[in-house]
């Protein structure tokens, strides 16, 4: 089996079939909707410009953690993280759209009675959602961000459709794009940041519905590489790491438009997106859970062990869904 080729429904396991009905039963008795469960208009999710829970956690963002921030007036402090948070939650929203496109092109492809088919499906409806909750954020929010870096967005398209017909490495980047925003969001609710109420209500949602997505993620890969052939699996093993850190690039640093917009040095954002110590600390420490994914899937090869460290993303893997990173607080 390549890396673009999938397992026809009847050699499914039979375990890989009841997780793909236990998924799908959790998102049809366990979901949200972004108008029924957010109520925007109340007084207290109204956005506040000014409010100081804007400014940037120092030991979780990575520009939150720099001198140069920390040493800026409050008012600037406070300017610099609206826009850097509304901008994350526009690419995340980009990002939704590059999976969902990619996601369609590989079930019309399945065969009548596929539970994938089911399953993604439901994703895609919890993802549709996501977007229209994450672009409401940022409408209310009411700074004018682009979004994507423009290579990125010009790319994104093809992206989605090229992921369609590579399954494996399809779901290797949406794991390379779910997992950083996923641990930022967890670190920020489990270390108890003070961020705006409406932007807190978004994430918790996004955290639920986005388990299952993770789970189904993983447990695809588990599923589909197990029938590949050396060669295949020596590219993925190979794709894995290469994945993660452009991923966690595009989604987790800011477009050029941002340093111009608040005029902040190269050497600044040089060392927050990723050549300091402490960020690349962070960086590292988003793909715990993905380190002991590939080691799981047997891509933790020889290789792809050096493209780990070349790409500054190595370091333990993770024993439990979740687990806490330490060592980027230690970084610090």
């Amino acid at each position: 089996m390549t890396p673009s080729a999938s397992a026809p429904a009847e050699l499914l396991s039979p375990d890989y079939r009841a997780w793909l009905h236990t998924l799908s039963e959790g998102s049809v008795q366990r979901r949200f909707d972004p108008y029924l469960d957010i109520d925007w208009d109340a007084p207290e999710l109204a956005i506040d410009p000014d409010d100081p829970r804007w400014v940037l956690s120092a030991e979780i963002d990575p520009l939150g953690a720099t001198q140069w921030y920390r040493d800026q007036p409050l008012e600037r402090q406070i300017a610099i993280g609206r826009w850097r948070q509304a901008n994350s939650i526009k690419v995340g929203a980009a990002f939704e759209s590059i999976l969902i496109r990619g996601m369609m092109q590989y079930i019309m492809k399945l065969p009548n009675q596929s539970p994938e088919f089911r399953y993604c499906l439901h994703e895609m409806t919890e993802e549709c959602n996501h977007i229209q909750m994450f672009q409401e954020l940022v409408n209310r929010i009411g700074v004018d961000v682009p979004g994507m870096r423009k290579p990125f967005r010009a790319l994104s398209p093809f992206i989605g459709v090229a992921g369609g017909y590579a399954h494996v490495i399809l779901f290797i980047g949406i794991l390379g794009g779910e997992e950083p925003i996923d641990h930022y969001q967890k670190a920020l609710i489990r270390q108890g940041v003070d961020v705006p109420p409406a932007v807190l209500r978004t994430m918790e949602i996004h955290i639920a519905e986005e388990a299952r997505h993770i789970s189904f993620a993983g447990e695809f890969l588990k599923a589909h590489v197990a029938g590949m052939g050396a060669p295949s699996r020596a590219v993925c093993a190979v794709t894995f790491p290469l994945a993660m850190r452009w991923l966690a690039g595009e989604i987790m640093a800011p477009p050029r438009a941002f340093a111009k917009e608040f005029d902040i040095p190269r050497e600044v954002m040089k060392e927050a997106f990723w050549r300091g110590a402490h960020s690349r600390a962070i960086l590292a420490g988003y793909f715990g859970e993905m380190r002991a994914l590939a080691a799981e899937l047997g891509l933790m090869t020889p290789v792809a062990r050096q493209l780990w460290r070349r790409l500054h993303i190595d370091g333990p893997p993770a024993r439990y869904r979740s687990e806490p990173d330490r060592r980027a607080r230690r970084a610090g």
